[in-house]
């Protein structure tokens, strides 16, 4: 089964890609897949790579991809022709399945998506709408809010209300009045902390606003809580859950926590420093308190109608002992350091397994989506 793996974007979570990409080629099951690697450059074009880069790749652990932009190798998607929708000059590249080792805007956030629906072709992770939704934190935490669940409270500020003088004060004084220093400013569609930063004083936070507003056009304002940082994995298809499959059953694995020697969890500790934090799975919690955070995940992961995969961040606060969803990741990290697979494997799921169960899950998937009428 020919499967492609896709890498790199538009994004600006394009080098964090490579890695997990790399990751994924080393470790898929080489006897059920044969891994077509797709490169996507910077501006957004697609580029076939050559086996030898892939066999670079799987010869070290240390060796990511690199995306060789050569001109003759540029792959097109031609919607609507399923397997034969890959196309390279006037070759077809028969493929059965995608799989996105995307990461951030252009990739995760339903454009991708779209396109690979339209094509007619599986693509492990979520659908399209879900997708977009949970890239947008803003709409995330309306979609909890309203299903009961609880989030870190926050402000949403908009480029028109920074285009607007008065807009903009009222807002961030509110912010200010209500949370009370230090805040923290994160642009609403982007992911592994990029561009976010924590503010101390009114200074800081127009200087951290700035930085987000480069990354988005909308940016959270939320309270910075004294927090330790667990999360969650969780696998399977929310809206067409079937118990009778392990493909379909929506799975919450063992969590983990954070604890990170940066300021926070920022992109250096995520990907590019291995002593930027301590991964501590299990989390050390109480046996109810780990239930509790599992199935606050699940339904987490439910009413937003996820599939394939999804990472869900939490918050407990020190302090008070309260439970915050902070955020989800629909395409988290599959780096050697990422926790998302490293949950996984400590809830039984090996890394080679996981992979496995993506790609058959996005096969199921996209196979009863088949039975669906789509005229009279």
């Amino acid at each position: 089964m020919n499967i492609a793996l896709l890498f790199g974007g538009k994004s600006g979570e394009h080098e964090v890609s490579l890695l997990s990409a790399s990751s994924v080629a080393r470790n898929i099951d080489s006897k059920k897949f044969k891994v077509v690697p797709i490169g996507i450059s910077k501006k957004g074009i697609w580029f076939l790579q050559s086996d030898e880069e892939l066999e670079r790749v799987r010869s070290n652990e240390k060796n990511s991809f690199s995306i060789i932009e050569d001109e003759k190798n540029i792959v097109s998607v031609i919607p609507g022709r399923g397997k034969n929708s890959f196309c390279m000059g006037s070759t077809t590249l028969e493929i059965d399945a995608v799989f996105p080792c995307v990461h951030g805007t252009n990739c995760e956030d339903g454009i991708l998506q779209g396109l690979l629906e339209s094509a007619g072709i599986p693509y492990v992770g979520c659908s399209v709408a879900a997708s977009a939704l949970t890239m947008d934190k803003e709409k995330t935490k309306q979609i909890w809010q309203n299903a009961g669940l609880p989030v870190v409270p926050y402000f949403c500020i908009r480029r028109a209300d920074l285009n607007d003088g008065a807009a903009y004060k009222k807002i961030t004084e509110e912010a200010i009045a209500k949370f009370g220093f230090p805040l923290f400013i994160k642009p609403c569609n982007a992911g592994s902390s990029v561009g976010a930063a924590k503010a101390t004083n009114t200074q800081e936070l127009a200087t951290a606003l700035d930085e987000a507003f480069l990354w988005d056009n909308k940016v959270l304002i939320e309270k910075s809580i004294d927090a330790r940082e667990i999360e969650c994995s969780v696998t399977g298809n929310a809206t067409i859950q079937n118990e009778k499959s392990a493909c379909g059953k929506v799975v919450a694995y063992i969590p983990g926590e954070i604890l990170p020697k940066h300021d926070f969890y920022d992109y250096d500790a995520k990907y590019i420093d291995p002593d930027g934090a301590i991964l501590k799975i299990p989390a050390e919690l109480p046996k109810a308190q780990i239930e509790e955070i599992r199935t606050l995940a699940q339904n987490a992961y439910k009413v937003l109608d996820c599939s394939g995969l999804s990472r869900v961040d939490f918050f407990i606060d020190k302090n008070s002992g309260e439970l915050f969803l902070n955020e989800i990741n629909v395409l988290p990290g599959f780096t050697s350091i990422s926790m998302f697979p490293k949950m996984c494997e400590a809830g039984g799921l090996k890394y080679g397994q996981l992979i496995t169960l993506l790609i058959e899950e996005a096969l199921e998937v996209f196979e009863q989506k088949q039975t669906l009428l789509t005229s009279r």
